[in-house]
């Protein structure tokens, strides 16, 4: 008798459940829902509707592209599109680069101090990045890189996360592998991109998605770093100018919000599997 009402309770617990995380899903994707239906929306069928009309925005009467031809032709969002394509991968190769070379004396080599640099290095996490602006501004002016490409992407390629990251990643590979290509002969830099780095593509993967995701949506640095040479900005800088111009027509301004968003997700859709292999990896 004990049995169907147990199962019973485990079909209520699952049914709620379920319907839990539906609501938390829809809840959570509901602005990209209400942005793509607005961007897709015939503006010159809907004359005179205001998109705030929910939930009739939401269901657009004629579907059309035009939004996205428009934004390109009137905006140049093309040139803003490359500038943050550009940015994005010299500041994601960067990262891997320079986190990738620092984690590993960090994890698999015996020096004096290695523990007091690591914790140093952790300790930069709590300091919000807008403390280094203005002496990063100071050093690119100086070196003559302010309002360039490489003057975004230099200061930001040194993370603490990525180092941890990393580090964890390392510390997961067995020491008597190491052991074993030291015996053959192999060098620590041969160890590192022989062996470490090939078992680490996981947390190589999701790290450079982390990296990707916070250097495409970034504002306030690249806004500083390229004040004298506006033509270098990113799409995400170039966005706040897209409503200054564009105020009057919030589809243009939904189909750039799109255009924005859309890469990410893509590159994200097909690193998923990568992504959590190289969460768990961390984690451990």
């Amino acid at each position: 008798m004990t049995r169907p009402r147990v199962n019973t309770t485990r079909s209520i617990s699952s049914v709620l459940t379920y319907a839990g995380l539906i609501l938390i899903a829809l809840f959570a994707l509901f602005p990209f829902l209400w942005t793509l239906a607005i961007s897709l929306t015939d503006k010159t069928v809907t004359s005179g509707v205001s998109i705030y009309d929910f939930p009739g925005s939401l269901f657009p009467k004629v579907v059309t592209l035009n939004n996205f031809f428009a934004v390109f032709r009137d905006f140049s969002l093309s040139k803003y599109l490359w500038n943050s394509v550009v940015i994005s991968g010299l500041s994601v190769i960067g990262t891997l680069l320079v986190s990738a070379l620092a984690a590993y004396p960090l994890s698999k080599l015996e020096f004096p101090g290695r523990n007091i640099i690591f914790t140093a290095i952790l300790s930069t996490l709590v300091l919000p990045s807008e403390t280094s602006f203005i002496v990063n501004v100071i050093t690119l002016n100086r070196i003559g890189l302010l309002g360039t490409y490489w003057g975004v992407v230099i200061p930001i390629i040194a993370t603490a996360f990525g180092i941890f990251l990393m580090r964890q990643a390392y510390m997961s590979v067995p020491d008597a592998l190491l052991e074993a290509a030291r015996m053959d002969g192999a060098t620590e830099l041969q160890i590192l991109f022989r062996v470490m780095i090939p078992l680490s593509i996981p947390s190589l993967t999701a790290l450079g998605i982390f990296t990707l995701v916070n250097t495409w949506n970034s504002y306030f640095w690249p806004s500083i770093a390229l004040i004298f040479n506006p033509e270098l900005q990113p799409l995400s800088v170039a966005m706040l100018q897209l409503k200054s111009q564009l105020n009057h027509d919030p589809f243009n301004i939904a189909a750039g919000a799109m255009i924005m968003m859309i890469p990410v997700m893509v590159i994200f859709a097909f690193a998923q599997r990568f992504f959590m292999r190289g969460l768990e990896g961390a984690v451990k």
